[in-house]
């Protein structure tokens, strides 16, 4: 469809806009054809777009809201193709391969194994039924993340995909965990918000419960070295979780020990506590143990994940002045678990922020006040040292 008369387009825009300049522009290099700098008619700047786009959208022309050097911008470009409908079928064969992985990662097997590959197989084939507990909780947790974001964005229309699992045979989880892919740029920083902050949220309203139900099962006793053996790391509702359930903090150390001793623990790992007491985690347990973790690294501040998305809708482009602070606060963490540099790396790859059209609407109070309360479970969900080998 071919362009309209400037004339047409300039009326339309002046409908919601003072216009001050107009400039045409080369959309093949900038990806915009026209440019308008001026104010705003009404301070409600989400309507002001709605009105503005629906007028447009006849015409193939998408609207873009921005502030440049405090001056409001509209941009318009040609309007991009709808996305193409994607195949479930990927999604349910990896979904499908991830219950495999995960049933497995769970299962109870001899110990020891067997010295013979063929062994090996049939110990873990015939105990493979016995993963379900774990894999039911774990994909539960990870399932309400992804269907938190699925919906929120159908809710929004924004085109997204179904969720993706991706499978990770013979690891401690059995998954690298899910994801959905957005197919569409969100209007504004609320539904930019809505879309990520909806994902944590579903999948800790699981994930609590499954946590104190699985504690519920677990028992305690004392912690032994074992070199092929590993120690949970706390969170802070890790910590309390146990607590509530047991009546003491954990890893209870052989003696008493002072706060100082907490906090070197809470954030290094380290001395382990041999002789201690500790829990005997449950499958369930570990599962809502793992999807209090994979909420806690969703919510790193940075980028496209979701606590990117938080801190962005909150604070704009000064939230990527956070970025090196969080890297290096992880490459220090890494000298005490080393997954932390490789998280570090990936950081690096997951930095870009999304834009969404509308970039003059702020968050309202009630979204501010959600925003700001996930910095706090943040905090409270985050886990220093993940693991800890329990080598003498």
């Amino acid at each position: 469809m071919s362009l309209p008369e400037p004339e047409i387009i300039n009326s339309l825009v002046a409908r919601v806009f003072r216009i001050e300049d107009v400039t045409s522009l080369d959309s093949q290099k900038q990806g915009f054809f026209m440019r308008y700098r001026g104010q705003l008619l009404d301070e409600d700047s989400a309507s002001a777009y709605d009105v503005l786009a629906e007028s447009l959208d006849p015409y193939r022309i998408t609207p873009l809201f921005r502030i440049e050097d405090g001056k409001q911008i509209i941009y318009l470009a040609p309007k991009q193709p709808d996305p193409k409908p994607t195949k479930v079928s990927v999604n349910i064969i990896l979904f499908v391969l991830t219950v495999f992985s995960v049933m497995l990662a769970g299962a109870e097997v001899p110990n020891p194994l067997p010295q013979d590959t063929l062994g090996i197989m049939l110990a873990m084939a015939k105990g493979i039924l016995t993963g379900w507990p774990f894999a039911l909780s774990l994909l539960g947790i990870l399932l309400a993340h992804e269907l938190g974001h699925y919906f929120m964005s159908r809710y929004h229309k924004t085109p997204a995909t179904l969720p993706y699992f991706i499978p990770f045979p013979f690891s401690p989880l059995g998954t690298m965990g899910a994801a959905i892919l957005m197919r569409g740029t969100p209007k504004n920083k609320r539904i930019l918000f809505d879309i990520g902050v909806a994902g944590p949220i579903a999948g800790l309203v699981v994930a609590i419960p499954v946590l104190v139900y699985g504690l519920s099962l677990s028992t305690l006793g004392p912690i032994k070295p074992d070199p092929n053996g590993f120690i949970e790391g706390n969170s802070l509702i890790y910590l309390l979780s146990k607590f509530a359930v047991f009546g003491q903090w954990l890893p209870a150390p052989a003696s008493p020990q002072g706060l100082m001793y907490w906090v070197r623990y809470f954030f290094t790992g380290r001395p382990i506590p041999f002789g201690g007491l500790d829990v005997f985690i449950h499958p369930v347990a570990f599962a809502g143990w793992a999807g209090i973790l994979v909420t806690a690294l969703n919510l790193i501040p940075v980028g496209t994940l979701d606590g990117g998305h938080v801190i962005h809708s909150l604070f704009g482009e000064k939230a990527k002045k956070s970025f090196p602070f969080v890297v290096g606060a992880l490459i220090v963490l890494g000298l005490f678990w080393t997954g932390w540099w490789l998280w570090a790396a990936l950081l690096f790859l997951l930095r870009v922020n999304a834009q969404p059209m509308d970039q003059i609407t702020q968050l309202d109070p009630t979204r501010k006040a959600v925003a700001y309360t996930m910095l706090v479970v943040f905090i409270l969900v985050f886990t220093p040292v993940p693991f800890m080998l329990m080598a003498p």
